[in-house]
């Protein structure tokens, strides 16, 4: 076995052995995932609300303090992509089908189905609870989980030129382990989360439209369908994978932007525009408001609203872990040349309120649509609540083709970016993996994703994901204090932070 490629054939060998496990033992594998899930949630709630809280202190430390003039780079580099082609990239990579899936079928449960605060449902309160927590989980703090392991990258790759590796970032805590078995363990852990992380996203995109499809067409949901939808969309992002960063996924991430403004500018204009803006103005600030509270709430005396904690909140922080080895190497790649402050800036807060304004529109219409009357879209099924909101706007026919068209760009993007990323990191580092490495990473991911949905749909999917997240979240936080420690070694040296002495 080649030396740079032990951590590809072990990872590999790994996920094949899960694949084989869900395709002749699916029962098996839906209640070990779905025992492992409920023991972590209950069991690590705490420590996963504690570990994010303390990135976003750490990533808006960055933007504010003078470590932030630092360049991912050497001084003279400049960066590869123009700032809108960044955002492009990045938004794409890191929330892409996630935003689609949820953005009507998130708000409109916790409003008429379950309550974050466990208070009555269906009431004006509810309303304001249910943005409020839906931006909680696709805020600041999703993207500070991205933002750190994309910064702790760019930083020892691009300014200390060190391989692309998770394990290389952490030389300032553990040495020349990082180099040995210790290394390629941390190493294989990553890939093995990014892979079910990147899967699981796929295997939404696939229910999604599948559930858009019967939706319209009266297509049945089954796995037969999903296995048809995956199959095609492989093919298609492994043809773009195969082309190159500059090509694939940059025409991929710039024709997802489009896209995504042409459906919210319809379904802003075409759905209740006064009422999403002030809704969008009043939860903004309730957010900036309780996210203190909300950052580190967990109910310890209230079973109901522990049970909607962990099933919500853990889950998406535990989704956003898993993505965040994916997310943050594609991030990190593209992002050379950026200072600390414009990285923190763009990834942190742009994204974020693009999010807001996206669950505004999508969010509110969905909830002003059930409040008035008009329509039950808490009682279709999640995969469809888009569609249902749709079919009550001017257009509806035209607005779920481009949504559906969306969740497809999205789905090839998201899985075009993983294959390289994944390349990447099985590759000791490389930026420009070979073709067979990301073709069989392309396989394995589809693998996955289809064994996952034959084994239990999306709550296996959910749970898959959990299970996986955990080992990554300990190699996360040695990550962010292998940052912290490398900075404050580099600020000393440059004199970065201290108080020039007056001349006397």
């Amino acid at each position: 076995m080649k030396k740079s490629l032990m951590v590809f054939y072990i990872s590999a060998g790994i996920l094949l052995l899960l694949v084989f496990f869900g395709v002749f033992a699916p029962d098996s594998l839906e209640n070990v995932t779905a025992n492992v899930q409920a023991f972590i949630t209950d069991k690590f709630g705490w420590y996963y609300l504690i570990l994010v809280s303390f990135i976003v202190i750490v990533c808006l430390y960055f933007l504010i303090s003078p470590l932030g003039r630092i360049k991912l780079g050497k001084q003279e580099d400049k960066p590869e992509f123009s700032r809108p082609t960044w955002f492009a990239m990045l938004f794409s990579a890191g929330m892409g089908i996630g935003l689609v899936f949820w953005g009507a079928a998130e708000p409109i449960y916790h409003y008429a189905v379950g309550s974050p605060t466990g208070g009555a449902v269906g009431t004006d309160e509810a309303i304001k609870n249910a943005m409020r927590y839906t931006y909680f989980h696709w805020g600041i703090h999703a993207w500070a989980i991205y933002g750190i392991v994309a910064l702790v990258l760019a930083y020892f790759n691009f300014r200390h030129g060190e391989p692309g590796l998770i394990s290389a970032t952490l030389k300032p805590i553990l040495g020349d382990r990082t180099q040995g078995v210790t290394g390629k363990v941390i190493d294989i852990l990553s890939v093995v989360a990014t892979v079910i992380g990147v899967a699981t996203t796929l295997g939404f995109g696939a229910v999604q439209i599948n559930g858009g499809l019967s939706y319209l067409y009266g297509i049945p949901v089954n796995f037969t369908v999903q296995f048809i939808i995956v199959v095609i969309v492989t093919v298609l992002f492994v043809v773009s994978a195969l082309s190159g960063l500059g090509k694939g996924i940059k025409i991929l991430s710039n024709a997802n932007m489009i896209l995504a403004a042409v459906l919210f500018v319809l379904a802003f204009f075409l759905g209740p525009s006064l009422f999403i803006l002030n809704l969008f103005t009043n939860t903004l600030g309730s957010y900036l408001q309780y996210l203190p509270g909300m950052s580190l709430r967990i109910a310890p005396l209230n079973p109901e609203v522990r049970e909607w904690i962990n099933g919500w909140t853990i889950f998406y922080w535990a989704w956003w872990i898993a993505w965040a080895p994916f997310v943050g190497i594609f991030i990190a790649r593209v992002s050379k040349g950026r200072t600390i402050r414009e990285f923190v800036f763009g990834v942190l807060l742009v994204p974020s309120l693009i999010g807001f304004i996206w669950f505004a529109t999508f969010g509110g219409t969905a909830i002003m649509q059930e409040h008035q009357g008009i329509a039950k879209i808490s009682e279709l099924a999640t995969e469809e609540a888009l569609f249902g909101v749709f079919s009550n706007l001017p257009m509806g026919t035209v607005l779920s083709i481009i949504a559906i068209l969306l969740i497809c760009t999205f789905f090839i993007t998201s899985a075009d970016s993983g294959t390289y990323v994944l390349g990447m990191m099985t590759t000791n580092g490389s930026h420009h993996p070979g073709n067979k490495i990301k073709l069989v990473w392309g396989i394995l991911l589809a693998a996955i994703s289809l064994v996952l949905l034959y084994s239990g749909g999306l709550q296996a999917l959910q749970n898959t994901m959990i299970a996986a997240a955990l080992p990554f979240s300990v190699i996360m936080a040695l990550m962010t204090f292998s940052l912290i420690k490398a900075l404050q070694k580099e600020a000393k040296e440059l004199g970065i932070g201290r108080i020039p002495k007056k001349k006397v």
